[in-house]
């Protein structure tokens, strides 16, 4: 297999979710703007998001898909398929019942999460109402997980990386064409979210019946909980979820803090994080899906050399990508909001207060996605404990940070101390990694360095011009100028960077690596 085809596969079909995600978005704010509506909906639907991120595709993925590998390398198909099988049950049952206690607790669960909301008891009931319809989402997303985990396992990629587009289908549609009929609109993306849910798991059965690896949901969840590999998995699953859940803590967090800083707050953060999340999904998701299975062959096959050059290519393609990304975020950051999203009642003060959210998240943006990158260094070995340790210091210092951020920078300090603490987290996973003698760089790193400088420099330079030569908030009147316009600098910019890097020797074969 080809690592960088398969890279390509993956980010392929992630910028034609990312890019419906941005329609998706744009929709939205065109229709509800950034209102104690978008809040109420942002703040339900984060509940069963950060659910999905914990307990399915963070810390199960992470769980199953080594052990997963393991069984399909040494014990053959059926053994394999009894392993699908039995957590695929156990896996409904547990969120069929977390699915009904989240419904009838949902007023407490949203208190928690958004106390703030409270000043405004409209906002606060229709969140409590979305609450409890989009909670059985984590059912359906799951199971989602769970078929994308044993596709890609199977070097089976396009599926589940296309399977998200789904979802932001089911917004537009409901944007478009469900929102208006209804009495209270933003009560359609409530609905949505459940049909993307059922989409996406359904999407993926033609692949796995392919492979042979349809999941059979017994009626006896306590007779699959006996299974000798779902116990190792769920041994694993459990540290991995505190790994998982320190992340989504500091979320859970800075949205009750950003629901006291203000109306608007918590939208002006979330159409920031779907920003932010364009290139942390194309580059740091999209590897860490390819490498994982890779990674975890390698470590049943006891080839450390081949474990540690894959870390390897996969952190050099990151730097490579990640720091033109960090430098759009930080520079561009205006550009790039006002083209989405200044639309409707999407106004201009809310185009700056997401454009400083967004530049502070371009701070620490490389961190981000070597989190992705790193991390599985050691899921692939089945050590969950090390990035654990790390992620929950991380999280005291996160917060930490905020008491110092939050007063100065308001909404834009909860971005920045979340992109601070994930560069912190990154430099020591990969001090742990080394420590261990599990990476050990191959040459030439210090010349890669210095040629990314000299072209990120110059492209800063040039996004920076740009940004401020342009009225992009007064182009508001010329919506088709202003995109084209945006278009051809992006081109530019990318032209440039990698043109720069030509110019200074750098050597793109590299990154064509194959895999067995």
């Amino acid at each position: 297999m080809n690592l960088f085809r398969a890279l390509l596969t993956v980010s392929g079909f992630t910028l034609l979710s990312r890019v419906t995600g941005l329609a998706r978005e744009t929709l939205i704010a065109r229709a509800f703007g950034a209102s104690q509506y978008t809040d109420a909906f942002y703040v339900a639907f984060r509940i069963p998001n950060l659910l999905r991120r914990i307990s399915a595709e963070g810390a199960f993925s992470q769980a199953f898909v080594p052990i997963l590998a393991e069984f399909k390398n040494q014990q053959g198909h059926d053994a394999t398929k009894a392993l699908v099988d039995a957590t695929s049950t156990v896996l409904a049952w547990a969120l069929v019942l977390l699915s009904l206690i989240g419904i009838a607790g949902a007023s407490f669960v949203v208190f928690v999460v958004a106390s703030g909301l409270r000043a405004d008891g409209q906002a606060y009931t229709l969140a409590v109402s979305m609450t409890r319809i989009m909670f059985p989402y984590i059912v359906f997303i799951s199971l989602t997980s769970l078929a994308s985990a044993v596709l890609n396992t199977y070097k089976s990629f396009s599926l589940p990386a296309f399977a998200p587009v789904l979802l932001n289908v089911a917004f537009i549609a409901a944007a478009v064409f469900v929102a208006p009929h209804m009495k209270t609109p933003v009560y359609a993306l409530a609905w949505a979210v459940i049909a993307g849910g059922v989409l996406q798991f359904f999407v993926q059965l033609p692949g796995l019946k392919k492979i042979d690896m349809m999941p059979r949901i017994g009626l006896n969840p306590m007779r699959a909980l006996a299974h000798r590999g779902v116990k190792r998995v769920l041994s694993k699953m459990v540290p991995a979820m505190f790994a998982v859940s320190a992340s989504q803590i500091s979320l859970i967090i800075n949205t009750n803090i950003a629901s006291h800083i203000g109306p608007g707050a918590v939208s002006w953060i979330n159409y920031a994080d779907r920003l932010m999340e364009f290139p942390t999904a194309l580059l740091g998701v999209a590897l860490g899906t390819i490498l994982l299975p890779s990674l975890s062959k390698a470590h049943v096959d006891a080839d450390p050399h081949e474990y540690s050059s894959l870390l390897d290519w996969g952190l050099r393609v990151t730097f490579l990508l990640a720091a033109p990304s960090a430098a759009a975020l930080f520079f561009f950051a205006e550009p790039l909001t006002a083209t989405l999203f200044h639309y409707g009642r999407f106004d201009g003060h809310a185009v700056v207060m997401v454009s400083r959210a967004l530049s502070a998240y371009g701070v620490g943006l490389i961190g981000l996605i070597l989190i992705k990158i790193l991390a599985p260094g050691f899921y692939a070995k089945q050590d969950i404990k090390t990035p654990v340790k790390i992620a929950v210091g991380v999280l005291i210092v996160t917060q930490l940070s905020n008491y110092v951020f939050v007063p100065i920078f308001a909404h834009a300090g909860l971005t920045l101390s979340i992109g601070l603490g994930s560069c912190v987290n990154a430099s020591l996973l990969f001090i742990m990694l080394r420590r261990r003698g599990i990476y050990m760089p191959s040459s030439g790193w210090a010349h890669f360095f210095v040629q990314l400088l000299g072209a990120c420099l110059v492209l800063a330079g040039a996004m920076h011009w740009f940004s401020i030569s342009f009225d992009w908030v007064g182009l508001h009147a010329e919506p088709v100028r202003r995109i084209v316009l945006l278009g051809a600098c992006l081109v530019l910019f990318a032209a440039l960077y990698f043109g720069m890097l030509w110019a200074m020797g750098f050597k793109y074969a590299y990154f064509r690596r194959r895999v067995k």
